[in-house]
C-alpha cells in the first residue's frame, strides 16, 4: 500500500476516503496478527500506518463536519 501526502488525502472523495481507512486498518491489523504469531514483520510500519490512519480520520471527520 502506498502512503499519500495529506494534500493528496484532502482531494479524494468521501468513498475513497473511506476506502483507504478500510484498507488501513486491515493493514494493522494484519501487522498485529503477524506479530502475536512472531513473524517477520518491519516494525516501522506500525507507526506509518497508525499516523496515515489518524490523518485519514481527520479529514473524514472534516468532511463531516462542513455538512
Amino acid at each position: 500500500m502506498i502512503l499519500m501526502r495529506i494534500n493528496e488525502i484532502r482531494n479524494l472523495s468521501k468513498e475513497e476516503i473511506e476506502k483507504k481507512i478500510h484498507e488501513v486498518k486491515k493493514e494493522l491489523f494484519e501487522l498485529k496478527f503477524k506479530q502475536a504469531t512472531r513473524q517477520t514483520i518491519k516494525t516501522h510500519l506500525f507507526k506509518r500506518y497508525k499516523r496515515f490512519l489518524a490523518q485519514l480520520l481527520t479529514i473524514e471527520n472534516n468532511y463531516q463536519t462542513q455538512k
